[in-house]
């Protein structure tokens, strides 16, 4: 069965009763087997062939979703280094690694 669809735009079919905005109706087909028909051949399904890039990407993504998200262990570590002011801010490697951010996000 064919359906032409030449000339038929966003709304110009009303799907509940069958007609256009002309109102002409849609012609049935009468010869429509029943879908519990036994002679109905079935439906193949679809095949979908993933690239090597979006394997490892899928790969890359489960084994994020099974690391924490947050590392307790450093953050008690920094929490510690905070509480008994033995933390140290290196200001060139943060100013550097601010800088390296800014290039990699604008180029």
């Amino acid at each position: 069965m064919a359906i032409n669809l030449n000339g038929i735009g966003p709304g110009s079919i009303d799907s509940r009763s069958g007609a256009d905005k002309s109102g002409k109706t849609a012609p049935k087909n009468e010869q429509a087997t029943p879908a519990s028909s036994p002679e109905q051949t079935p439906v193949k399904g679809e095949q979908v062939n993933l690239s090597d890039q979006s394997k490892e990407l899928k790969k890359l993504e489960q084994s994020l979703s099974e690391m924490p998200e947050i590392d307790d262990a450093k953050v008690d570590q920094i929490r510690k280094s905070l509480a008994d002011g033995s933390y140290k801010i290196d200001a060139n490697a943060l100013a550097q690694k601010m800088l390296d951010m800014d290039q990699s996000i604008f180029g």
